[in-house]
């Protein structure tokens, strides 16, 4: 029996999370590089990728035929690199789960020190980090340098999480740790090691191993402004204890943008001769609810991501939901006003009804969670 099939018998006690998005180019050289760190251990990879134009899956796949302990989750219509981690975490055997990137920029000689100190009980979750002596992320440019550290001491005061790289993607951890926090995870973003370290019911025993973070090779970086809306939207969503999802904050985000996009058109279609106040109106509407239809479908539901006829359905469905968003609106905020209320108290209540709908509704109806 081969070194490779010997060691596919025994259960694994580490199960490594690597989640993917065009990534192919990387799957073997990483693969390569754990199987010789983690020698003498008996382990599992297990590949969560979404869907990858590139064929990530596909690679993976083909080394899973030559090694059983290579595993690989491909996910239809769900995006994130958060919920890919809690996926692959819950998903593998072993009684302790790592998860590191799958763009060579993590460190994997590091893995056995992080899995020894969690599987030996001496840490309930043991971090890579670039924020210890010994560690560095000088591969950084100024401008990611400047704003990790600033992400680190907001997720550090806000948060009052007590450790030095809480954004690191680089961890070891008990599964049950895992299944304890996970009714609480929010899912959400990018930060998932964030996510854990708030979402736990209990206090973690937190040990930090310097690495340095290195430099990608292959594949782009996914690092862009969505991160950093998700990231700002995990800090309120956890300040809040969950009351406010990261999903709403951007919907609600785009819908202010909105109010700018509906000005602009105004202002433009007030300048074409002949054309009344009334039609100008309509026509900033609905250029408005295009843009935020368009902005949402990119951002606030990248993970279902309408294309195709299902985006045109999608629109009608969003002009459909948010003219029944706007009658509540109205309805509300007259309520509100003739009860005496004054007139930017009834306002902003009647907006908030109005977000509020128009969430709920295109959550349900028009971005629903394909079954």
């Amino acid at each position: 029996m081969t070194e490779t099939a010997t060691a596919a018998v025994a259960a694994p006690a580490l199960t490594v999370v690597v989640p993917t998005f065009n990534e192919a180019a990387n799957v073997r050289p990483l693969v390569a590089k754990l199987t010789a760190a983690l020698a003498g251990i008996a382990y599992e990879v297990m590949f969560v990728d979404d869907n990858s134009p590139d064929g990530t899956y596909d690679v993976v796949r083909a080394l899973s035929r030559e090694d059983p302990r290579i595993r690989c989750i491909r996910r239809i219509g769900r995006r994130g690199l958060s919920s890919a981690c809690i996926e692959g975490m819950m998903a593998g055997q072993g009684d302790v789960v790592a998860v590191i990137d799958g763009d060579l920029q993590h460190d994997e000689t590091v893995l056995p020190k992080l899995f020894e100190l969690v599987r030996s009980g001496q840490a309930d979750l043991a971090v890579a980090s670039r924020y210890v002596e010994g560690g560095s992320a000088a591969s950084f440019s100024d401008a990611r340098g400047k704003g990790s550290r600033l992400a680190t001491e907001l997720a550090r005061k806000v948060l009052k999480v007590e450790f030095n790289d809480p954004m690191s993607g680089f961890f070891a951890t008990r599964r049950s740790v895992v299944e304890a926090a996970a009714p609480k995870l929010s899912g959400d973003g990018f930060k998932i090691l964030l996510d854990l370290a708030a979402s736990h019911p209990g206090k973690l025993r937190i040990v930090e191993v310097p690495f340095v973070f290195g430099t990608r090779l292959h594949g782009d970086s996914k690092m862009d402004n969505r991160v950093v809306a998700d990231f700002l939207g995990l800090l309120v969503s956890k300040a809040t204890g969950g009351l406010v999802s990261i999903r709403f904050l951007t919907f609600a985000a785009v819908g202010v943008s909105g109010v700018v996009v509906h000005l602009l058109a105004l202002r433009g279609l007030l300048a074409v001769p002949s054309l009344p106040f009334a039609a100008a109106q309509a026509g900033a509407t609905l250029v408005a609810m295009t843009t935020n239809f368009t902005f949402n479908n990119l951002m606030t539901y990248r993970d279902r991501m309408l294309t195709g006829l299902a985006f045109m359905r999608g629109l009608i469905g969003f002009y459909l939901v948010c003219s029944v968003g706007a009658v509540a609106n109205v309805g509300v905020a007259t309520w509100m006003f003739e009860g005496d209320q004054q007139w930017w108290v009834a306002g902003i209540a009647g907006a908030a009804m109005g977000a509020v709908w128009n969430y709920v509704f295109s959550d349900l109806l028009v971005w629903r969670r394909k079954r």
